[in-house]
Protein backbone atom coordinates (compact mmCIF):
# COMPACT_ATOMS: atom_id res chain seq x y z
CA UNK A 1 0.00 0.00 0.00
CA UNK A 2 2.87 2.33 0.92
CA UNK A 3 4.92 1.49 -1.85
CA UNK A 4 1.98 2.92 -4.48
CA UNK A 5 1.75 6.44 -2.49
CA UNK A 6 5.58 5.88 -2.47
CA UNK A 7 6.34 5.98 -6.09
CA UNK A 8 3.16 8.43 -6.38
CA UNK A 9 5.43 11.03 -4.91
CA UNK A 10 8.36 10.17 -7.06
CA UNK A 11 5.86 10.82 -9.90
CA UNK A 12 4.40 13.79 -9.10
CA UNK A 13 8.15 15.43 -8.40
CA UNK A 14 8.95 14.97 -4.82
CA UNK A 15 12.75 14.09 -3.71
CA UNK A 16 11.89 11.46 -1.80
CA UNK A 17 14.02 8.44 -1.00
CA UNK A 18 13.26 4.63 0.03
CA UNK A 19 15.31 5.88 3.76
CA UNK A 20 12.35 8.77 4.05
CA UNK A 21 10.07 5.52 2.95
CA UNK A 22 11.35 3.81 6.05
CA UNK A 23 11.03 6.25 8.16
CA UNK A 24 7.09 6.89 7.60
CA UNK A 25 6.98 2.95 8.39
CA UNK A 26 8.50 3.31 11.13
CA UNK A 27 6.54 6.44 12.44
CA UNK A 28 3.34 3.95 11.45
CA UNK A 29 4.77 0.84 13.37
CA UNK A 30 5.43 3.50 16.50
CA UNK A 31 1.09 4.27 15.90
CA UNK A 32 2.29 7.99 15.29
CA UNK A 33 -0.44 7.89 12.86
CA UNK A 34 -3.50 5.21 13.43
CA UNK A 35 -6.40 4.98 11.54
CA UNK A 36 -6.53 8.83 10.70
CA UNK A 37 -6.00 10.57 6.89
CA UNK A 38 -5.48 13.72 9.15
CA UNK A 39 -2.54 12.22 11.07
CA UNK A 40 -1.31 10.15 8.22
CA UNK A 41 -0.92 13.15 5.88
CA UNK A 42 1.02 15.10 8.92
CA UNK A 43 3.26 12.14 9.46
CA UNK A 44 3.91 11.11 5.46
CA UNK A 45 4.53 14.77 4.55
CA UNK A 46 7.34 15.12 7.70
CA UNK A 47 8.69 12.21 6.78
CA UNK A 48 8.89 12.30 2.40
CA UNK A 49 9.34 16.23 2.50
CA UNK A 50 12.54 18.04 3.39
CA UNK A 51 11.96 21.52 1.56
CA UNK A 52 8.38 23.36 1.55
CA UNK A 53 8.36 23.99 -1.49
CA UNK A 54 6.91 20.37 -2.72
CA UNK A 55 4.29 20.78 -0.50
CA UNK A 56 2.03 21.71 -2.87
CA UNK A 57 3.36 18.47 -4.97
CA UNK A 58 3.18 16.90 -1.91
CA UNK A 59 -0.77 17.70 -1.43
CA UNK A 60 -1.83 16.61 -4.63
CA UNK A 61 -0.07 13.45 -4.65
CA UNK A 62 -1.96 12.60 -1.97
CA UNK A 63 -4.96 13.28 -3.02
CA UNK A 64 -4.92 11.31 -5.99
CA UNK A 65 -3.50 8.39 -3.88
CA UNK A 66 -6.18 8.02 -1.78
CA UNK A 67 -8.94 9.00 -5.13
CA UNK A 68 -7.33 5.82 -6.88
CA UNK A 69 -7.63 3.48 -4.14
CA UNK A 70 -9.45 0.09 -6.09
CA UNK A 71 -12.45 1.29 -4.46
CA UNK A 72 -14.46 3.10 -1.41
CA UNK A 73 -14.00 -0.63 0.51
CA UNK A 74 -10.56 -0.10 0.68
CA UNK A 75 -10.71 3.45 2.00
CA UNK A 76 -13.20 2.04 4.99
CA UNK A 77 -11.90 -1.00 5.59
CA UNK A 78 -8.43 0.92 6.09
CA UNK A 79 -9.63 4.17 7.81
CA UNK A 80 -13.16 3.60 9.51
CA UNK A 81 -13.44 -0.10 10.60
CA UNK A 82 -16.05 -0.73 12.61
CA UNK A 83 -14.60 -1.16 16.09
CA UNK A 84 -12.77 2.01 15.45
CA UNK A 85 -15.79 4.07 13.94
CA UNK A 86 -18.07 2.68 17.47
CA UNK A 87 -15.33 3.69 20.20
CA UNK A 88 -14.38 7.47 18.69
CA UNK A 89 -18.34 7.76 18.33
CA UNK A 90 -18.94 7.30 21.79
CA UNK A 91 -16.36 8.61 22.93
CA UNK A 92 -17.36 12.01 21.72
CA UNK A 93 -21.18 11.62 22.35
CA UNK A 94 -23.00 12.84 25.56
CA UNK A 95 -25.72 11.16 26.46
CA UNK A 96 -28.69 12.96 25.01
CA UNK A 97 -26.74 12.55 21.09
CA UNK A 98 -26.55 8.75 22.04
CA UNK A 99 -30.36 8.77 22.84
CA UNK A 100 -30.94 10.21 19.51
CA UNK A 101 -28.74 7.72 17.61
CA UNK A 102 -31.28 5.07 18.40
CA UNK A 103 -34.37 6.90 16.43
CA UNK A 104 -32.27 4.98 13.26
CA UNK A 105 -31.95 2.35 15.26
CA UNK A 106 -28.68 2.10 16.86
CA UNK A 107 -25.66 3.14 16.43
CA UNK A 108 -24.20 -0.31 14.10
CA UNK A 109 -26.96 0.18 12.02
CA UNK A 110 -26.00 4.14 11.82
CA UNK A 111 -22.33 2.64 10.37
CA UNK A 112 -24.23 0.05 8.18
CA UNK A 113 -26.34 2.73 6.33
CA UNK A 114 -23.54 5.10 6.15
CA UNK A 115 -20.65 2.16 4.26
CA UNK A 116 -23.83 0.66 1.99
CA UNK A 117 -25.21 4.49 0.62
CA UNK A 118 -20.74 5.17 -0.07
CA UNK A 119 -20.87 1.74 -2.12
CA UNK A 120 -24.44 2.66 -3.99
CA UNK A 121 -23.84 6.76 -4.46
CA UNK A 122 -21.99 6.73 -8.06
CA UNK A 123 -21.45 11.25 -7.78
CA UNK A 124 -21.98 14.23 -6.59
CA UNK A 125 -25.33 14.67 -5.02
CA UNK A 126 -27.15 18.59 -3.57
CA UNK A 127 -30.25 18.22 -2.05
CA UNK A 128 -32.94 14.98 -1.58
CA UNK A 129 -33.06 12.95 1.74
CA UNK A 130 -31.51 9.64 1.04
CA UNK A 131 -27.50 10.19 -0.90
CA UNK A 132 -24.44 11.64 0.81
CA UNK A 133 -24.02 15.47 -0.27
CA UNK A 134 -25.10 18.97 0.68
CA UNK A 135 -28.66 20.16 1.92
CA UNK A 136 -31.60 18.15 1.65
CA UNK A 137 -32.39 15.71 4.83
CA UNK A 138 -30.46 13.34 4.81
CA UNK A 139 -28.69 11.80 7.99
CA UNK A 140 -25.63 12.32 5.86
CA UNK A 141 -23.27 15.04 3.98
CA UNK A 142 -23.39 18.42 5.78
CA UNK A 143 -25.64 21.40 5.47
CA UNK A 144 -28.95 18.78 5.67
CA UNK A 145 -32.10 19.03 7.94
CA UNK A 146 -31.83 15.50 9.16
CA UNK A 147 -31.82 16.02 13.53
CA UNK A 148 -28.93 13.03 13.53
CA UNK A 149 -26.26 11.56 11.17
CA UNK A 150 -22.86 11.60 10.44
CA UNK A 151 -22.02 15.45 8.70
CA UNK A 152 -19.03 14.52 5.57
CA UNK A 153 -17.42 17.79 4.48
CA UNK A 154 -18.05 21.48 5.04
CA UNK A 155 -19.56 23.07 7.90
CA UNK A 156 -22.13 22.29 10.08
CA UNK A 157 -26.01 24.45 9.31
CA UNK A 158 -27.89 22.92 11.92
CA UNK A 159 -25.16 21.13 14.78
CA UNK A 160 -26.29 17.92 14.84
CA UNK A 161 -24.00 16.07 13.39
CA UNK A 162 -23.38 12.71 15.52
CA UNK A 163 -19.85 12.99 13.87
CA UNK A 164 -18.39 15.38 12.16
CA UNK A 165 -16.61 13.62 9.21
CA UNK A 166 -14.34 16.92 7.60
CA UNK A 167 -12.68 17.04 4.12
CA UNK A 168 -9.00 17.67 4.55
CA UNK A 169 -8.27 21.54 2.50
CA UNK A 170 -4.48 21.34 1.64
CA UNK A 171 -2.74 24.74 1.21
CA UNK A 172 -0.88 25.34 -2.37
CA UNK A 173 2.96 25.83 -1.57
CA UNK A 174 5.37 25.06 -4.79
CA UNK A 175 8.47 26.97 -6.32
CA UNK A 176 6.48 28.48 -9.40
CA UNK A 177 4.66 30.53 -6.39
CA UNK A 178 4.95 34.16 -6.32
CA UNK A 179 7.82 34.78 -3.59
CA UNK A 180 7.02 36.76 0.00
CA UNK A 181 9.01 38.38 2.19
CA UNK A 182 10.29 34.99 3.98
CA UNK A 183 10.37 32.81 0.85
CA UNK A 184 12.60 35.52 -0.64
CA UNK A 185 14.94 35.25 2.47
CA UNK A 186 15.02 31.60 2.32
CA UNK A 187 15.85 31.74 -1.63
CA UNK A 188 17.93 34.19 -0.92
CA UNK A 189 20.50 32.49 1.79
CA UNK A 190 21.96 30.45 -1.29
CA UNK A 191 23.89 33.47 -1.85
CA UNK A 192 26.30 33.32 0.93
CA UNK A 193 29.91 33.12 2.15
CA UNK A 194 30.45 33.84 5.53
CA UNK A 195 33.71 35.90 6.84
CA UNK A 196 34.89 37.31 10.14
CA UNK A 197 36.14 40.74 10.31
CA UNK A 198 36.13 43.49 12.71
CA UNK A 199 36.14 43.74 16.50
CA UNK A 200 36.42 40.65 18.27
CA UNK A 201 32.77 40.49 20.07
CA UNK A 202 31.90 37.30 19.74
CA UNK A 203 32.65 34.66 22.34
CA UNK A 204 34.29 31.50 20.92
CA UNK A 205 33.18 28.81 22.54
CA UNK A 206 35.03 26.16 21.50
CA UNK A 207 38.48 28.16 22.07
CA UNK A 208 37.84 29.06 25.19
CA UNK A 209 36.93 25.52 26.43
CA UNK A 210 40.11 24.05 24.57
CA UNK A 211 42.26 27.11 26.32
CA UNK A 212 40.88 26.78 29.88
CA UNK A 213 41.93 23.09 29.17
CA UNK A 214 45.24 24.03 28.39
CA UNK A 215 45.51 26.63 31.26
CA UNK A 216 44.36 23.62 34.49
CA UNK A 217 41.25 24.88 34.27
CA UNK A 218 41.47 28.66 34.98
CA UNK A 219 39.05 31.00 32.50
CA UNK A 220 40.77 31.63 29.84
CA UNK A 221 37.75 33.40 27.41
CA UNK A 222 38.86 33.46 23.71
CA UNK A 223 36.55 36.53 21.04
CA UNK A 224 36.19 36.56 17.47
CA UNK A 225 35.06 39.05 15.40
CA UNK A 226 31.19 38.09 14.25
CA UNK A 227 30.53 35.90 11.26
CA UNK A 228 28.37 37.70 8.61
CA UNK A 229 27.56 37.65 4.93
CA UNK A 230 30.22 38.74 2.88
CA UNK A 231 28.96 38.83 -0.51
CA UNK A 232 28.52 42.18 -2.34
CA UNK A 233 25.64 42.69 -3.97
CA UNK A 234 24.03 45.88 -6.26
CA UNK A 235 20.40 45.91 -6.54
CA UNK A 236 19.12 47.78 -9.91
CA UNK A 237 15.04 47.96 -8.99
CA UNK A 238 13.30 49.33 -12.48
CA UNK A 239 10.60 51.89 -11.00
CA UNK A 240 7.19 53.69 -12.59
CA UNK A 241 5.03 52.62 -15.71
CA UNK A 242 4.83 48.82 -15.72
CA UNK A 243 6.60 48.26 -13.00
CA UNK A 244 3.77 49.68 -10.70
CA UNK A 245 1.63 46.19 -10.49
CA UNK A 246 4.69 44.85 -8.96
CA UNK A 247 5.37 47.23 -6.58
CA UNK A 248 4.13 44.95 -4.09
CA UNK A 249 6.68 42.26 -4.55
CA UNK A 250 9.76 44.62 -5.35
CA UNK A 251 9.47 45.63 -1.69
CA UNK A 252 9.39 42.49 -0.17
CA UNK A 253 12.42 41.55 -1.95
CA UNK A 254 14.38 45.00 -0.82
CA UNK A 255 13.27 43.82 2.71
CA UNK A 256 14.64 40.39 2.37
CA UNK A 257 17.77 42.08 0.41
CA UNK A 258 18.85 44.20 3.41
CA UNK A 259 18.38 41.81 6.07
CA UNK A 260 20.29 39.08 4.27
CA UNK A 261 23.51 41.07 2.85
CA UNK A 262 25.53 43.69 5.05
CA UNK A 263 27.28 44.99 1.94
CA UNK A 264 24.14 45.93 -0.34
CA UNK A 265 23.88 49.14 -2.65
CA UNK A 266 20.90 49.65 -4.49
CA UNK A 267 19.78 52.48 -7.51
CA UNK A 268 16.65 52.68 -9.81
CA UNK A 269 16.36 53.24 -13.22
CA UNK A 270 13.20 52.99 -15.59
CA UNK A 271 12.70 50.63 -18.44
CA UNK A 272 16.19 49.89 -18.73
CA UNK A 273 19.72 51.03 -18.28
CA UNK A 274 21.59 54.04 -19.71
CA UNK A 275 24.45 56.74 -18.62
CA UNK A 276 22.73 57.40 -15.26
CA UNK A 277 20.69 55.89 -12.27
CA UNK A 278 19.28 57.06 -8.99
CA UNK A 279 19.15 56.19 -5.39
CA UNK A 280 16.12 58.63 -4.35
CA UNK A 281 12.81 58.71 -7.12
CA UNK A 282 11.65 61.88 -5.26
CA UNK A 283 15.26 63.60 -6.25
CA UNK A 284 15.71 61.51 -9.53
CA UNK A 285 15.74 64.69 -11.73
CA UNK A 286 18.04 66.98 -9.82
CA UNK A 287 20.79 64.47 -8.24
CA UNK A 288 21.84 61.51 -10.41
CA UNK A 289 24.26 59.05 -10.07
CA UNK A 290 26.32 58.56 -13.31
CA UNK A 291 26.63 54.41 -14.34
CA UNK A 292 30.30 55.30 -15.03
CA UNK A 293 31.27 56.14 -11.10
CA UNK A 294 29.38 52.98 -10.03
CA UNK A 295 31.27 50.81 -12.48
CA UNK A 296 34.46 52.36 -11.22
CA UNK A 297 33.33 52.36 -7.63
CA UNK A 298 32.71 49.32 -6.83
CA UNK A 299 35.02 46.53 -7.73
CA UNK A 300 34.41 43.54 -10.24
CA UNK A 301 33.15 40.36 -7.00
CA UNK A 302 30.11 42.67 -6.61
CA UNK A 303 27.06 40.41 -7.55
CA UNK A 304 24.80 42.61 -9.90
CA UNK A 305 20.60 42.19 -9.95
CA UNK A 306 18.44 43.89 -11.97
CA UNK A 307 14.52 43.82 -10.89
CA UNK A 308 12.34 44.72 -13.59
CA UNK A 309 9.73 43.71 -16.10
CA UNK A 310 12.01 44.60 -19.36
CA UNK A 311 8.24 45.58 -20.91
CA UNK A 312 9.27 48.65 -23.47
CA UNK A 313 9.92 49.74 -26.65
CA UNK A 314 12.64 47.78 -28.60
CA UNK A 315 14.14 51.03 -30.08
CA UNK A 316 14.25 52.34 -25.88
CA UNK A 317 17.08 49.20 -25.79
CA UNK A 318 19.12 49.45 -29.01
CA UNK A 319 18.32 53.17 -30.34
CA UNK A 320 20.56 56.46 -28.87
CA UNK A 321 17.32 58.90 -28.30
CA UNK A 322 15.06 55.69 -27.35
CA UNK A 323 14.36 56.69 -23.77
CA UNK A 324 11.38 57.94 -23.40
CA UNK A 325 12.50 60.32 -20.48
CA UNK A 326 15.37 61.62 -22.02
CA UNK A 327 18.04 62.28 -24.94
CA UNK A 328 20.30 59.16 -24.37
CA UNK A 329 23.14 59.69 -26.96
CA UNK A 330 23.89 56.00 -26.41
CA UNK A 331 21.56 53.32 -26.63
CA UNK A 332 20.92 51.58 -23.58
CA UNK A 333 22.43 47.81 -24.94
CA UNK A 334 25.75 49.66 -24.95
CA UNK A 335 25.28 50.57 -21.12
CA UNK A 336 24.34 47.08 -20.31
CA UNK A 337 27.20 45.29 -22.30
CA UNK A 338 29.17 47.64 -20.50
CA UNK A 339 28.11 46.80 -16.83
CA UNK A 340 28.21 42.94 -17.61
CA UNK A 341 32.15 43.55 -18.68
CA UNK A 342 32.99 45.45 -15.44
CA UNK A 343 30.95 43.25 -13.35
CA UNK A 344 31.71 38.99 -12.98
CA UNK A 345 28.03 38.20 -12.07
CA UNK A 346 25.12 39.94 -13.50
CA UNK A 347 21.51 38.75 -13.74
CA UNK A 348 18.18 40.06 -14.36
CA UNK A 349 15.07 39.13 -12.20
CA UNK A 350 11.54 39.82 -14.09
CA UNK A 351 7.97 39.41 -12.20
CA UNK A 352 6.70 38.90 -15.44
CA UNK A 353 5.43 35.06 -15.86
CA UNK A 354 7.43 33.06 -17.82
CA UNK A 355 4.70 32.01 -20.26
CA UNK A 356 4.09 35.49 -20.97
CA UNK A 357 7.97 36.30 -22.41
CA UNK A 358 7.15 35.32 -25.34
CA UNK A 359 4.52 37.89 -26.04
CA UNK A 360 6.93 40.84 -25.62
CA UNK A 361 9.52 41.24 -28.01
CA UNK A 362 11.61 43.53 -25.71
CA UNK A 363 11.41 40.92 -22.79
CA UNK A 364 13.20 38.49 -25.60
CA UNK A 365 16.23 41.04 -26.27
CA UNK A 366 17.05 41.92 -22.79
CA UNK A 367 17.21 37.96 -22.20
CA UNK A 368 19.34 37.77 -25.52
CA UNK A 369 21.82 40.61 -23.88
CA UNK A 370 22.37 38.68 -20.28
CA UNK A 371 22.92 35.74 -22.18
CA UNK A 372 20.06 33.81 -20.63
CA UNK A 373 20.55 35.16 -16.95
CA UNK A 374 16.82 36.23 -16.53
CA UNK A 375 14.95 34.34 -14.27
CA UNK A 376 10.99 34.57 -12.96
CA UNK A 377 10.41 36.31 -9.71
CA UNK A 378 9.04 32.93 -8.10
CA UNK A 379 10.50 31.16 -4.90
CA UNK A 380 12.52 28.44 -7.79
CA UNK A 381 13.68 31.33 -10.44
CA UNK A 382 15.16 33.20 -7.86
CA UNK A 383 16.86 29.75 -6.00
CA UNK A 384 18.20 29.53 -9.65
CA UNK A 385 19.57 32.93 -9.99
CA UNK A 386 21.47 32.94 -6.39
CA UNK A 387 22.67 29.49 -7.51
CA UNK A 388 24.19 31.35 -10.44
CA UNK A 389 25.47 34.28 -8.45
CA UNK A 390 27.23 31.75 -6.30
CA UNK A 391 28.97 30.00 -8.43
Amino acid sequence: MLVQFFFGLRNAGVPASIRELLDLMAGLEARLAFMDVDEFYQLARVCMVKDEKYYDRFDKAFARYFNDLSSLDDVIEALIPNDWLRTEFLKQLSEEEKAKIESLGGLDKLIEEFKKRLEEQKERHEGGNKWIGTGGTSPFGHSGYHPEGIRIGGESKNKKAVKVWERRDFRDLDDSVELGTRNIKIALRRLRKFARSGAADELDIDDTISSTARNAGLLDLKMVPERHNAVKVLLFFDVGGSMDPHIRVCEELFSAARSEFKHMEYFYFHNFLYESVWDSNVRRHSERIQLLDVMHKYSADYKIIFVGDASMSPYEIVQPGGSVEHWNDEAGELWMRRLRETFDKVVWLNPVPPEDWGWTQSIGMVEQIMEGQMYPMTLGGLEEAMAYLAK
